[in-house]
């Protein structure tokens, strides 16, 4: 997994991506940039809707989590994954489905 760190490519996915949504999360999708690659990559964003640091750390390392367990490789695309309030009371079965959902609806699933 890659993840992006730029806030300048954060914003790019912000702003030229598609959105899917979920009760739980939002995923933005956008394709990676030329000259980056194949290799897909994902930022996970928790803001400050969902409270103190504490909890915002806590739904990006349950999403963290929920992605390794699907163990998405979305070659070609870059994801940011945001948080919505739930996510991190979720179960990780609950997680599990919201980002399988995602994915496919997002043409991400193989």
């Amino acid at each position: 997994m890659s993840t992006i760190k730029s806030a300048r490519e954060i914003q790019a996915i912000f702003e030229g991506s598609r959105r899917i949504s979920h009760p739980l999360m939002v995923a933005l999708i956008a394709p990676t940039p030329e000259g980056r690659g194949p290799e897909g990559r994902v930022v996970f964003v928790a803001g400050r809707k969902i409270g103190p640091a504490v909890k915002r750390n806590r739904a990006k390392r349950v999403m963290r989590e929920a992605y390794r367990r699907l163990a998405g490789d979305w070659a070609g695309y870059d994801v940011a994954l945001v948080a919505r309030p739930g996510v991190g009371e979720a179960s990780p079965e609950q997680l599990d489905r919201a980002l399988a959902d995602i994915a496919k609806r997002g043409g991400l699933a193989r």
